[in-house]
């Protein structure tokens, strides 16, 4: 474009071209007279420049000579500002946009040399005003397309975009709405032509606010115009400005001045620039039209605060933007530019990498490429330079001092981008020419060089490597002692490019046999030289039975590994043999391997020297390997021969050969057994060779080795080669050998299941097993009942030495199988000692077992094991009495007494309700230990009496805590009488116990006793009176004719337990009377609270009560808010009791019918919950008489109806339980002087209430 149009700060257009200033048009007085350039717009050709201004007026000019050609004023109306005027394609047709928000069509004419124009309104302002419009403009390679023949224009108001028609006829093709958005938002328009799916079509992008929407204009064949929405473009900031710069890439300015590069098919924001210094010019006082009074819409006037539209210009992939001071051309660099910037910063990183991304066509935003099949060729030339200049960059840069590590750093920072792209680019050439040849230059550049191609070759990316480069590589890595790294990288190269003599010395002195045996099998075709190397080396040490070391056992390793490889047609380490040297590789290793001397033959070698060896090295890996490589033969006469060659030599070899151990034999016929097993075999063994393993493995010299010769045999029949021996005659050698595995496999065979419970039981290793077995086989189907039948039997006969084996798992296996047997079993074991080991299992509860409830007699198995405990369980006695419930009572008492279990006897006379005679007992148990406690404190204070006097102690503070329990349980039951039985000769004995101990001098004794007979006062008296106590005490002759202090602690200790239990009380009964308050206060407040009705109308009549026209009416207001006339509801007989009477009972009326009824009695009614409070109000409507006359309003007593009593009753005997009246009932009693020391039981009816509490301890000061 020759012109650029811009806009100065009054009303002179100027133009320029190339930088320089051409034509000033217009003059001052023009400037006054229209006022300032508010739109101007260049027709396609840049002849003709159409210039609007701030009062209206429009002009046109001729920019080859400057001259003026029309000045129109009546286009639009008068009093408004032009905002937009744009050409179309039809350089006499052009649209104009005015600050009324009205759009017309400029028709420009010359006719007899006079210029004119018709105008025609196309959107009038008062429908919406337009504060945008766009008509599409096709560049010159789209002049002929046919959707430029309807001249669109897209016009943008305050609310939605619309896109006309001009030619032929006027006509709308597509209106859009937008979303909610601010409304300051501008509105902007922009059209673009766009390749999509191989045709070009216009896209009409537009916005308001932060999202960007895109419709696809296209012509169909009828010839109409069919709009299509693309994906939306969705951005976190308003838009002020929206362009395109190509058909991929917009630019966009917000409402912060930030100008932002977008890629709209990846909507990546590419670049962001902020034009702050641009001070970019606005059109607000256009768009308020300052100029002619401001007469515009508040609407249009806030767009307009961001409106730039003037101020923006884009044309052939440039945007201008216009400032207060300049105007500043933005566009987008083309590629060289955009790499060339990265190159000036010495990002040269960065510049490959947008390199490539040009290259293969991911970058975004690309200028200046041009035939796509040319550009790889362009882009690819410009990487090369770039990669020379990244080398000597590096070297130049290279720091000259400092650690060898810095400068390696370096290097591998450079070295590998060279490499890589190199590679990509497909250019070795240059990497082992120039690149190298520059580098090597530097050894730590050429080292890190060496090193960084192993990741390529490794890789496959690099499998060829020049004469040169292969000598240092090896030179390098050999020299760094990076033999491994080598290794990998020889399996991945040609080796047509080594020195093979010199990589075999190195690989062969450096123990890398993977690269030997690739370097001889890829390089020269030789697949048995390295396998003689490997035997020359493994052999003798086996052959003299020497240990290998580890380098000789990974060298054997790696034998087997490749001789497998070899057979099966696999190349070593990796790949695939060529086809054409399949088989004859196969065939020269099995030549090889059945070699009967090798090459260099010696005095002492032996027949077949590599089998030999490699049966020596492991036995199991190379029959394994053989069986994988038999797999492969199925019509190979040849393989057949050698499978067939193979196996004569392996027995040859083995049978009959002390240097082989049973487990390798036995290998070997297993091997054996699974190749005759198949169906299609063709191999050939002498029955009688299985026949002599067979005498080999169950007849030893010794007894050595027996589990590993039983396994061998094991797995040689269970693949097969069962077939291969006389059963009868393996059946005697097993079990003369002890072989039980083996009988076992023979039983299970012949269905004789009763003798492999003898193979269980003789075998060490496997009695564990049995009871599983035995389940498994009575429980699992597949068994007839007779085979069942028949281990039963066997079971039976054996059961002591089952239980005697493990008593629990005997049990469990009683329980699932043999429940009716039990007694039959309890009679066979004789031990009694083992008979409680069973019992004990069979019938205590335990996790996971069944309930012995399932067992016949279970009472007599009860009481049995009940007798068997008290003699060799007592510990277990207790909690056995306590869980099962299959005794009888009395024939268990004498039991335990018979074995004088005290504490389990005075459980079972508890149990029956004998509390006297089990407190009886414990009592005496107790006595016992007190005099225990007395002579052991008679005795002296030497250690080993205090040990005893200690565990005598702990002794009878556990009888007595059974005794005080005993008497804690019993105490509710009992009358007053009956406790003092209890309590009292407790109380008397450890008395007793304490004046005894008193005398001998045993303080420790004395004061344990003396506060275990607190603990007893302390628990007595919440069941006995303190004067009842005090005065037994007093009675005691112990105490009675003794002295004040002898009972002093006793009565103090007992007024303490007094005072505090009477806080208690009197805290307790505070609280209780707070809570009851606190429930009443709320419900008094529920009650008398106020009620709102919801209606202002009765819900029978459905009339107002204040329109009711009755000397004096009553209204009903109900708690659920509905509100009724007394007389109706009185007539629809809501009310119960007397219906005169004013505290009558109401129920409203719709409630009731809701709930099924219209209303009842009261009776009826408390089973619903229709009924509510009700307060009636008797209201006048008259003013005539008295109070009713002044208007006053008279309250009827509130009364509760059917559900609020009925709701009382339920919180009154809420409150009336044990929890709240009963306890202050039995509070007052208490308070009283009636009784003294203890609360009184309730009142029939009601739960007792009793503290039970200890008194805080005694602080001695």
């Amino acid at each position: 474009m020759d012109a650029q149009e811009k806009e100065v700060l009054q009303s002179m257009p100027l133009t320029y071209t190339n930088q320089a200033l051409r034509l000033c048009l217009g003059t001052k007085a023009t400037g006054a007279e229209f006022g300032a350039v508010s739109a101007l717009s260049v027709n396609h050709d840049c002849s003709r420049l159409l210039c609007g201004f701030a009062k209206g007026q429009i002009t046109m000019w001729d920019l080859a000579s400057g001259k003026l050609l029309r000045t129109i004023t009546d286009a639009h109306p008068p009093g408004t500002a032009v905002l937009h005027v744009k050409f179309t394609d039809d350089p006499t047709l052009a649209v104009c946009n005015d600050s009324g928000g009205s759009v017309f069509e400029l028709a420009f004419r010359r006719v007899m040399g006079m210029r004119s124009c018709d105008s025609r309104c196309l959107f009038s302002g008062s429908k919406g005003e337009v504060c945008c419009i766009e008509p599409l403009r096709a560049p010159p390679d789209f002049r002929d397309h046919p959707i430029t023949h309807y001249s669109l224009l897209a016009m943008a108001s305050l609310t939605k975009i619309l896109v006309i028609g001009l030619k032929p006829s006027l006509k709308v093709w597509m209106t859009f709405p937008y979303s909610k958005s601010d409304p300051s938002s501008v509105p902007q328009l922009a059209w673009q032509f766009v390749p999509v799916q191989k045709t070009v079509n216009p896209i009409l992008a537009f916005c308001k606010g932060d999202t960007v929407h895109f419709l696809l204009v296209k012509k169909e064949d009828t010839g109409t115009i069919h709009v299509i929405k693309q994906k939306q473009l969705q951005l976190s900031c308003d838009i002020i400005s929206l362009s395109w710069i190509n058909s991929r890439t917009l630019v966009l300015v917000d409402s912060h001045e930030k100008l932002q590069v977008v890629d709209r098919p990846s909507q990546e924001v590419l670049e962001t620039l902020d034009l702050e210094q641009v001070q970019l010019v606005y059109n607000s006082r256009h768009f308020k039209s300052l100029a002619t009074g401001g007469n515009v819409s508040q609407a249009l006037a806030l767009v307009g605060e961001k409106a730039c539209y003037q101020s923006v210009s884009s044309y052939a992939g440039q945007i201008v933007y216009l400032g207060t001071k300049s105007a500043h051309i933005m566009a987008l660099r083309n590629w060289r530019e955009r790499i060339d910037c990265l190159l000036k910063q010495e990002h040269f990183v960065e510049a490959l990498s947008l390199a490539w991304s040009f290259h293969e066509g991911t970058a975004k935003a690309v200028v200046g490429l041009g035939d796509p099949m040319k550009k790889k060729g362009v882009v690819g030339d410009k990487m090369v330079e770039i990669l020379f200049q990244f080398a000597e960059h590096a070297l130049k840069k290279c720091p000259e001092q400092g650690k060898i590590q810095v400068m390696e750093q370096h290097f591998h920072d450079v070295v590998p981008v060279l490499v890589d792209y190199c590679l990509l680019l497909k250019r070795a050439d240059l990497m082992f020419n120039q690149l190298y040849d520059r580098l090597v230059e530097n050894s730590v550049a050429k080292g890190v060089f060496l090193e960084a191609l192993e990741s390529y070759i490794v890789a496959d990316r690099l499998g060829h490597l020049t004469t040169p480069i292969m000598r240092d590589l090896l030179a390098h890595y050999h020299s760094n002692g990076m033999m491994d790294s080598l290794e990998r990288c020889i399996v991945h190269l040609d080796v047509t490019s080594l020195d093979i003599q010199q990589v075999v010395q190195v690989c062969w002195e450096n123990q890398l046999y993977d690269a030997m045996l690739y370097v001889f099998n890829s390089g020269m075709n030789d697949y048995i030289t390295p396998m003689e190397k490997l035997f020359a080396v493994i052999g003798p040490p086996l052959r003299e039975g020497r240990g290998l070391t580890d380098e000789e056992v990974v060298m054997g390793n790696k034998l087997l590994v490749y001789i497998s490889c070899c057979l099966a047609g696999r190349a070593y380490p990796l790949g695939d043999i060529p086809e054409d040297l399949v088989v004859q590789v196969k065939n020269q290793v099995f030549e090889f391997l059945i070699r009967r001397h090798s090459a260099d033959l010696l005095e002492e070698e032996e027949l077949f020297p590599f089998i030999r060896t490699l049966l020596h090295f492991d036995t199991r890996e190379f029959l394994n390997v053989l069986a994988m490589t038999f797999e492969d033969f199925k019509n190979d006469k040849q393989a057949l021969e050698y499978q067939q060659r193979v196996v004569d030599i392996l027995l040859q070899v083995m049978v009959d050969n002390p240097d082989f151990t049973p487990s390798q034999v036995g290998g070997l016929f297993t091997f054996l057994a699974r190749q005759l097993a198949k169906p299609d075999n063709t191999l050939f063994v002498n029955r009688k060779l299985f026949d002599q393993v067979l005498e080999f493995l169950c007849c030893p010299d010794d007894d050595s080795r027996h589990t590993e010769r039983q396994q061998v045999l094991l797995e040689l029949l269970q693949v097969g080669g069962v077939v291969q021996f006389n059963e009868e005659r393996l059946l005697t050698l097993a079990e003369k050998a002890n072989f039980y595995q083996i009988c076992e496999f023979l039983y299970e065979k012949q269905h004789l299941y009763d003798r492999i419970i003898d193979c269980y039981l003789r075998d060490p290793l496997r009695k564990g097993e049995i009871f599983s077995y035995i389940h498994n086989l009575l429980s699992m189907p597949g068994y007839s009942a007779e085979e069942k039948q028949t281990v039963k039997v066997k079971v039976l006969q054996h059961i002591q030495e089952l239980v005697t084996l493990d008593p629990s798992k005997s049990a469990d296996l009683v329980l699932f199988n043999f429940t009716e047997e039990v007694q039959q079993i309890i009679s066979e074991l004789q031990d009694d000692q083992l008979l409680f080991r069973f019992l004990s299992c069979l019938l205590e509860p335990r996790e996971g077992h069944i309930s012995g409830t399932m067992l016949p007699r279970q009472r007599d198995l009860h009481e049995l094991l009940l007798d068997l405990l008290c003699r060799f369980g007592p510990q277990q006695l207790l909690g056995f009495l306590q869980t099962s419930q299959h005794y009888r009572l009395e024939e268990a008492i004498q039991t335990t007494q018979k074995y004088h279990h005290n504490e389990a006897t005075a459980y079972l006379l508890e149990m029956k309700g004998d509390v006297h005679g089990a407190f009886a007992v414990l009592l005496e148990t107790l006595k016992e230990k007190l005099s225990v406690l007395t002579a052991e404190s008679e005795r002296g204070d030497d250690r080993g009496e205090q040990r005893d006097r200690e565990h005598t102690l702990s002794r009878v503070k556990g009888s007595l805590n059974d005794i005080i329990e005993l008497c804690h349980r019993s105490s509710d039951n009992l009358d007053q009488q009956q406790r003092e039985v209890l309590w009292f000769p407790l109380l008397e004995t450890m008395m007793a116990s304490q004046k005894l101990v008193k005398g001998l001098n045993d303080e420790h004794t004395f004061e344990v006793l003396k506060e275990l007979t607190m603990k007893v006062l302390n628990c007595m008296s919440s069941f006995i009176p303190l004067p009842a106590i005090i005065q037994r005490i007093l009675q005691d002759p112990v105490y009675g004719r003794g002295k004040l202090a002898e009972i002093q602690g006793l009565i103090l200790g007992m007024l303490d337990t007094f005072n505090y239990e009477q806080t208690l009380l009197e805290t307790t009964t505070s609280l209780l009377n707070h809570d009851l308050h606190w429930s009443l206060a709320h419900l008094r407040a529920a009650v008398t609270r106020g009620l709102h009705p919801r209606q202002d109308h009765c819900n029978i009549c459905l009339q107002q009560y204040k329109r009711r026209q009755d000397s004096a009416e009553e209204i009903i207001v109900f708690s659920c808010g509905h509100l009724y006339h007394y007389q109706c509801l009185q007539q629809k007989a809501c009310g119960g009791g007397v219906p005169s009477e004013l505290n009558q009972r109401w129920s409203c009326y719709k409630c009731s019918s809701s709930q099924g009824g219209r209303g009842g009695t009261a009776t009826e009614l408390k089973r619903g919950r229709t009924t509510s409070l009700a307060q009636t109000r008797v209201t006048s409507v008259h003013h005539d008489g008295g109070a009713e006359a002044n208007g006053k309003k008279v309250y009827v007593e509130a009364m509760l109806d059917s559900q609020q009593e009925q709701s009382w009753d339920q919180l009154r005997s809420m409150y009336r339980g044990p929890s709240r009246l009963s306890i202050l009932a039995e509070l007052s009693q208490c308070q009283s002087n009636e009784k003294t020391g203890l609360l009184m039981p309730a009142q029939p009816g009601t739960e007792s209430f009793q503290l039970k509490l200890s008194p805080p301890p005694l602080i001695e000061e």
